[in-house]
């Protein structure tokens, strides 16, 4: 088993917010790296983790397999599979940067995941994300470069035929949980000073979309602006200062009393007449 390394802001914070409950049973409700490193660390007397994407399961498997115990399972599925978890409650459920990632595999369900996570949460829900930056205007040189960086990034991934994350703001992902059947505990944002890792991850992502965009001309003239932003934000992500721009929130929350609220049906497909 590879050394997880330094646990994340984030994590500590959410460690700090869960006090001496017990752990208990954990589901990972997105999982990734970073995430399950962190739950096979904790005091769980099971964990279940899920993910969408294969070779990110196999990844795991390879990496962590080692730290699992009987009683654990790393899962492959969907959660518009009404199957997945049935009848199953967990003492602690994450969604660990989930909600943006939902988009590249089932776009337009985020307003349905809460409802179908709520009847799996005993305990505690703990959601991390970033506050969107795409969509909105820098105000700082440091927000331009990462602005730029991001939608350079969507625009590859894009012309390449994928779908790229999509988040959502606190206020909008509070208003879904109190629908869906929660009380907020705590929210917390947690400012981010990006650094050479971020900035080298994101336009390498780009670079690897390049090979499958059906015009060499305009893959190479986005592989010249890749360059380009890379040398204008390295140095200022390495200076002291770093890349100052946006933030992660956590927000963390539990389940209203089923007294106080009942699950929603599932939406019905209705079929349009346009002639």
């Amino acid at each position: 088993m590879s050394d997880p390394g330094p646990v994340s802001t984030l994590f500590r914070h959410i460690e700090t917010l869960h006090g001496d409950r017990p752990w208990g049973s954990f589901l990972d409700a997105g999982t990734g790296r970073k995430s399950l490193e962190w739950i096979v660390t904790l005091p769980t007397e099971r964990w279940a983790a899920l993910t969408a994407a294969g070779n990110m399961k196999r990844t795991l498997e390879a990496s962590l397999g080692g730290a699992f115990r009987p009683q654990d399972r790393l899962l492959l599925g969907n959660w518009q599979d009404e199957s997945l978890f049935a009848h199953e409650v967990f003492d602690v459920v994450l969604m660990d940067y989930l909600i943006g990632a939902v988009e590249g595999f089932t776009p337009y369900w985020q307003d349905r995941l809460f409802h179908r996570v709520r009847p799996h949460v005993g305990g505690r829900l703990y959601i991390t994300a970033v506050e969107p930056y795409v969509p909105y205007a820098p105000r700082t040189e440091s927000e331009r470069l990462v602005w730029e960086i991001g939608r350079l990034r969507d625009a590859c991934m894009l012309l390449a035929g994928e779908r790229p994350y999509r988040e959502f703001p606190v206020d909008w992902v509070l208003r879904h949980l109190g629908q869906a059947g929660f009380r907020i505990v705590d929210v917390r944002h947690f400012p981010i000073r990006y650094r050479a890792k971020f900035v080298n991850g994101q336009l390498d992502m780009c670079l690897r979309r390049l090979p499958h965009l059906p015009d060499p001309d305009l893959a190479q003239a986005l592989r010249g602006q890749v360059e380009a932003l890379r040398a204008a934000a390295l140095p200022v992500a390495d200076s002291k200062a770093g890349l100052k721009a946006g933030a992660d929130y956590v927000i963390a929350a539990e389940p209203l009393d089923d007294a106080h609220w009942r699950r929603p049906p599932p939406a019905q497909e209705t079929a349009r007449d346009d002639t």
